[in-house]
């Protein structure tokens, strides 16, 4: 019975495995049969796939893209929906009008975060952005209102055109966001200001490639300007990058103000905070060990990081420049060798023989040579805002960098140096200034901040020590100052280390930012204790970028050198009567015209110019610090009271009192002083000259914030060393500019010039305090602005310390100081009015009308 009913059982076995067998197999051929209709389904109302590629170009990459005939098409995989993307917009070519007015190949002018969204209901492809300047831990409560409060915005819609049967990827057609017909990825107009709309039927699309991580899109967009005349044609050649983000972002690192970097803004919000947490993320490369390497490079041995940082250099350079260029890349290996990594940097001229080599692709970090009569250069980067992570850097050399490169070392070395004497340099000497600025400009991509404090830690006379600047290497303890050559050194001091090189500041920068670490944890307390440990030495101070029209803390100048601009300047000045004893010699060229002799000519009085706004901003100066809690530190000391009247002194010297050397020289019988505008070269009268570049220090000493600034400071610092008043700036300024009136002497056409000006500075000012409650800023003449490196980095260099010293200077004590200085003007005049020469009373009986007319008695 077991044995029959075993049999039994087995039967019933077999026959259950058959059934489900003869099910599965029907069951499969089902579930095929239904794939192939969901793919049927998909193509129902869309274009036919098959058909659409028959004629058509496949790129394959990121997306896949499609052409055909003029239209382009991204197949998007479902991997890629939601996820991050940074649109990034380049300068491909410009026409002449556009390249005159700065604008060139590789300039960066818009990112842009996005993120693509399928609707099959709706059939749709949205595209939307966001600012990923907040974040949240996933699991606090708070995070559902962080996704409600920062959502995402909605800026371009694309129709799913077909489905590629075999993925089910959706196909979009791109055309109108890349033809100027719509602004969503690309507004290139708007953005380098021209406005206006761009002419489709005057515009396309010349090519798109895809990689595996990024797409480029080259196009050519035409618009007109017109300027009241006819409308002039201008077609930008424009390159986008749509690039492809890393799913987890790099490990930001947030600032320390004390160490200057770039930075990203980024606000934090979690369910244990009383107020929200507002960060800055420094930028940066990821910089990482391999990971077999990590144990080495925590024992402190160098390795090669994972993924160095390559520069490219631009084919159109020119040849003799190309290897200075690179060698100013290369120097920086020092400063990351003290971060842990050795052969992080590597520049390089691009493999003739790769084809998809570009300039404007974000795969490649690049030094473009631009053709172009700016005479600049910048170091900008494009960056993941989630992180600060650095993607690619674009270095824009302009060509014309060399004419001020020459100007500076002619004007401030060629005292001590005969190579830089000529009308042209030798390609050794200029090579090496060309390896400067590189250097300087590479720095900036690297994330690092200028920093103008850092030639404030060298004393003045150290400058002219041979051992001291050969040991030191340069002008200051880092490049990123805008310590351009040494100025100060005497042709009797033998110094030759003039230029300025990457220093100790540097170093230190690099490895505070680069330094790699296991945890974040880690990572804060040894970079506190990094900044802690060099906080009381000099040469690692760092000095926020000021304002050129507003700098409160004269530590932080741009272009000046040492520790005190009175004792600088001074020695300046005595290289500079050099070069001006020389102008003819230097400049003399056999059949040429005076046209070099007096834009060198011009170029010394520029300097000059530049020495007397050092020393102005030590006047009512305050000492920025940043400081911590219980670091024993003041955050705003003013500068002490001897160096401002020294500074004072200095002025009265040699501005308030015209340098005849300066303006009389002897090569006035050949050129006046030329300035180029675009408009053609300026010939500078010398009495016209001189009266408005006086009057313009005299209207910067005696700005009202500035003398605010010396009331706030000695409100709350009564001890007399620091307080120089603005009571002793008056009696300072009037016993020097009055002193032949009050001898009672006839005067000079220069010292009456001087007292016109100091007095017209009062009187303006006074009737404008009387006027409105806010005080707009006289537009006086400015034929002197700072030439510099890093426009697009000066943009971005914001006043770290916003401090208000203006607000409702009527009612301040400024309109009483002023009007009573006229006062006291007015009194020695009417004592004097009858002394002197003719000249001399017409002038006391005009200025005491004028004083007069605006006291109103």
């Amino acid at each position: 019975m077991r044995k029959n009913q075993s049999a039994f059982i087995v039967k019933i076995v077999l026959f259950i495995l058959f059934i489900g067998s003869t099910i599965g197999v029907s069951a499969q051929k089902e579930n095929k049969k239904d794939k192939e209709q969901s793919k049927d389904s998909l193509n129902k109302g869309y274009k036919d796939y098959a058909k659409l590629l028959k004629d058509a170009t496949v790129t394959k990459g990121l997306f896949s893209v499609i052409k055909t005939d003029t239209d382009y098409y991204f197949e998007i995989p479902d991997s890629l929906f939601t996820r991050e993307f940074l649109i990034v917009n380049k300068i491909s070519q410009v026409p002449l009008a556009i390249n005159e007015h700065g604008l060139n190949k590789g300039m960066n002018y818009e990112n842009k975060l996005i993120t693509f969204h399928k609707d099959s209901l709706s059939k749709t492809i949205w595209v939307k952005t966001s600012n990923p300047m907040v974040s949240s831990p996933k699991n606090d409560a708070i995070t559902l209102s962080v996704k409600d409060n920062f959502a995402e915005s909605i800026i371009e819609k694309f129709d799913i055109e077909s489905y590629n049967p075999k993925t089910n990827a959706p196909l979009i057609k791109v055309n109108k966001v890349f033809n100027g017909k719509e602004k969503s990825f690309n507004d290139v107009l708007n953005n380098v200001g021209l406005g206006g709309s761009v002419k489709s039927d005057l515009s396309y699309i010349q090519k798109i490639k895809s990689f595996p991580e990024n797409v480029v899109v080259k196009s050519q967009l035409t618009t007109t300007v017109n300027e009241g005349g006819p409308a002039m044609y201008v077609t930008l050649g424009v390159t986008s990058n749509i690039v492809l983000l890393p799913k987890t972002p790099m490990q930001a690192r947030e600032l320390d103000k004390r160490v200057g970097y770039f930075t990203e803004k980024h606000w934090y919000f979690n369910d244990k905070q009383q107020a929200m947490k507002k960060q800055e993320f420094i930028t940066r490369w990821r910089l990482e060990p391999k990971p077999e390497d990590v144990d080495r490079y925590l024992s402190g041995k160098l390795v090669e990081p994972k993924k160095p940082i390559v520069y490219y250099i631009d084919p159109a350079t020119p040849k003799q420049w190309r290897s200075y260029i690179i060698q100013g890349v290369k120097d920086w290996q020092v400063a990351f060798e003290k971060a842990g990594f050795k052969n992080a940097i590597i520049a390089k001229e691009p493999d003739a023989n790769d084809k998809d080599f570009d300039i404007d692709d974000v795969r490649y970090s690049v030094i473009t040579y631009a053709a172009s009569p700016q005479a600049n250069a910048m170091g900008p980067s494009v960056v993941d805002p989630r992180s600060g992570e650095i993607i690619e850097a674009d270095i824009i050399w302009w060509h014309n960098v060399m004419t001020s490169l020459q100007s500076w070392m002619r004007i401030q070395t060629g005292p001590i140096d005969s190579k830089s004497r000529g009308n042209v340099f030798n390609d050794a000497h200029m090579g090496e200034a060309i390896r400067f600025v590189s250097s300087h400009e590479v720095g900036h991509t690297f994330g690092l901040k200028h920093n103008m404090g850092a030639s404030h830690s060298f004393p003045v006379d150290s400058l002219r020590s041979k051992t001291f600047t050969d040991k030191m290497g340069g002008t200051a303890p880092s490049i990123m100052d805008y310590a351009r050559y040494n100025y100060v050194a005497q042709p009797e001091d033998n110094v030759t280390a003039i230029t300025p090189k990457i220093g100790v500041y540097d170093t230190y920068a690099i490895q505070w930012g680069y330094q790699w670490f296991k945890s974040p944890l880690e990572e804060k307390k040894q970079l506190k204790a990094l900044v802690n440990s060099h906080a009381n030495n000099p040469l690692y101070f760092y000095g926020e970028q000021q304002p050129y029209l507003n700098t409160i803390d004269p530590r932080s100048q741009s272009e000046d050198l040492g520790d005190n601009s009175m004792t600088a300047s001074t020695y300046g000045l005595k290289n500079l009567q050099r070069v001006a004893d020389n102008l003819e010699e230097w400049t003399y060229q056999e059949g040429d015209d005076y046209y070099n002799t007096g834009k060198l000519y011009m170029g010394i009085i520029g300097q000059w110019n530049m020495y007397n706004d050092h020393v102005t901003n030590n006047v009512g100066g305050i000492y920025l610090n940043n400081t911590l809690h219980k670091d024993g530190k003041q955050s705003y000391q003013p500068v002490p009271y001897q160096l401002q009247k020294d500074a004072v002194a200095y002025l009265n010297k040699n501005v308030f009192t015209i340098p005849e050397w300066l303006f009389f020289n002897p090569v006035l019988k050949h050129t006046y002083a030329i300035k180029d505008s675009p408009l053609g070269p300026f010939e500078q009268a010398p009495y016209t000259l001189s009266r408005s570049l006086q009057y313009n220090t005299l209207y910067k000493l005696l700005s009202n914030e500035r003398l605010l600034r010396m009331v706030e400071t000695n409100l709350y610092n009564p001890e007399h060393q620091a307080r120089y008043t603005v009571q002793d700036l008056f009696t300072d300024l009037r016993s020097h500019i009055f002193k032949s009136t009050k001898k009672g002497a006839s005067l000079t056409l220069v010292e009456r010039m001087t007292q016109k000006n100091y007095v017209d500075v009062l009187l303006i000012d006074t009737q404008k305090i009387l006027e409105k409650t806010t005080v707009k800023k006289l537009n006086t003449a400015n034929f002197f602005t700072t030439t510099s490196f890093c426009a697009v980095a000066l943009a971005e260099e914001k006043q770290a310390r916003n401090i208000n010293y203006s607000s409702m200077t009527r009612t301040s004590e400024i309109a009483s100081y002023k009007r009573q200085e006229l006062q006291n003007v007015l009194q020695l005049l009417l004592k004097k009015k009858r002394k002197g020469d003719a000249n001399t009373q017409a002038h006391y009986n005009d200025l005491i009308y004028r004083i007069k007319n605006t006291l109103k008695f």
